[in-house]
């Protein structure tokens, strides 16, 4: 399994980089930047934010699965896994 800093340290640098593209936009559309290349840019920027919750999402229910099975609870933490995927999906 992944180091839990190394996975944190991952998505810092995954956001910070997003952030950086959404000043990026920012600039674009202060400049008036051709509309087809801001949307290919929101486009990217959905794309990466979709990874961060897919990262965060498979780090949570790694540790849920393992918590679950140690506990005894494992429809429980199944059910609160779907929630979570289902509010990730939206």
């Amino acid at each position: 399994m992944v180091e839990k800093k190394a996975v944190q340290r991952d998505l810092v640098l995954r956001l910070r980089r997003i952030e950086g593209q959404v000043r990026g936009v920012q600039r674009m559309i202060e400049e008036e930047a051709d509309c087809n290349e801001i949307i290919t840019q929101v486009a990217a920027i959905k794309s990466a934010m979709n990874k961060v919750g897919i990262l965060v999402f498979e780090n949570h229910a790694q540790d849920c699965i393992l918590q679950a099975f140690e506990e005894g609870r494992e429809d429980e933490k199944f059910k609160e896994l779907i929630a979570m995927m289902e509010r990730l999906v939206k």
